[in-house]
């Protein structure tokens, strides 16, 4: 029987350093990268021990051999937190496009949408009591 753990999301970028640049700016620590000078093909981050990694699409159709998308809304990143508007806002300061204002859904909770600077869909969320 397989087990598996330790689940990462994996993002198709066409610019890794400006990808980066934008997660670090959340407050997500570089643990990875490949080529460790130059310009990466590959770099995980960690935020609150939990990884995302980003890939470059030529990297990703070239060495593996797959037709990777680097654009548009295919994934939504979720980051929980205790202030919405205050999130959303320093999404926008670091160059992320507003989608959804911040707005209540399901009596519960708070939500806004942003998509970063590869066209990946980024919530906020916080309960409301």
């Amino acid at each position: 029987m397989t087990v598996f753990r330790t689940p990462q999301v994996v993002l198709f970028t066409r610019d890794i350093d400006r990808a980066a640049e934008f997660y670090r700016g959340l407050g997500f620590d570089e643990v990875f990268r490949t080529p460790r000078t130059g310009t990466p093909i590959h770099v995980d981050l960690v935020l609150d021990e939990y990884r995302i990694g980003l890939a470059t699409e030529t990297s990703t159709r070239d060495d593996h051999g797959l037709d990777p998308v680097a654009d548009g809304q295919r994934a939504a990143l979720i980051l929980w937190t205790d202030d919405v508007p205050a999130g959303y806002a320093r999404l926008v300061k670091l160059g992320a496009t507003p989608i959804k204002l911040p707005e209540p859904w399901l009596d519960r909770l708070l939500i806004a949408w942003v998509e970063d600077l590869d066209g990946h869909l980024v919530q906020v969320v916080q309960t409301v009591n």
